[in-house]
């Protein structure tokens, strides 16, 4: 009986070290070309971006001519972690399905892809949802070098200020 009791004592010990740790899910789901060390690059740039101000409607500014809604940077946005973030490349829409629909007129690759819905725009080069935290960009942007920095870097930016509580109807 007593061996018995240290056998199940010695097993609960055993699998007591078992599990996620309460980091594990810290991080990114990369389905990029690029390393994981150069997308927390990225995400610590977005903080340090965020830290020294935010800029809420920059999109907004894109098609109407409204005031900046400029704020101070916010600290905390050094204590946000991407938490199981995806971050992947999607097919860029084709400028025959991009001029039937918008009657614009890009050469292949259009740098776009569809953005859904609650998207303010049909077609964007990069965008973000939050419910299941992803960052999209067109697959035409993988290896344009600083551009697919920008487009990540801000989609990141994006990703820090939902968890913040910011409204992101203009980024």
């Amino acid at each position: 009986m007593r061996a018995r009791v240290h056998l199940v004592i010695m097993t609960c010990v055993l699998f007591s070290g078992c599990g996620n740790a309460p980091d594990a899910d810290i991080g990114f789901l990369n389905e990029t070309q690029h390393s994981d060390a150069q997308l927390w690059s990225l995400w610590k740039a977005a903080q340090n971006n965020l830290s020294q101000q935010i800029d809420l409607n920059p999109l907004q500014r894109q098609f109407s001519s409204v005031a900046p809604d400029i704020l101070p940077g916010d600290s905390r946005v050094m204590a946000v972690s991407p938490h199981r973030l995806v971050v992947s490349s999607q097919p860029d829409v084709t400028s025959a399905s991009l001029y039937t629909a918008t009657g614009s007129n890009r050469p292949d690759p259009t740098g776009l892809i569809v953005c859904p819905q609650p998207c303010n725009v049909n077609y964007a080069a990069a965008y973000s949802l939050y419910l299941r935290p992803a960052s999209h960009y067109a697959a035409s942007w993988e290896f344009a070098g600083n551009n697919f920095d920008a487009l990540v870097q801000y989609e990141f930016e994006n990703q820090i200020l939902k968890v913040l509580g910011y409204d992101m109807k203009w980024r």
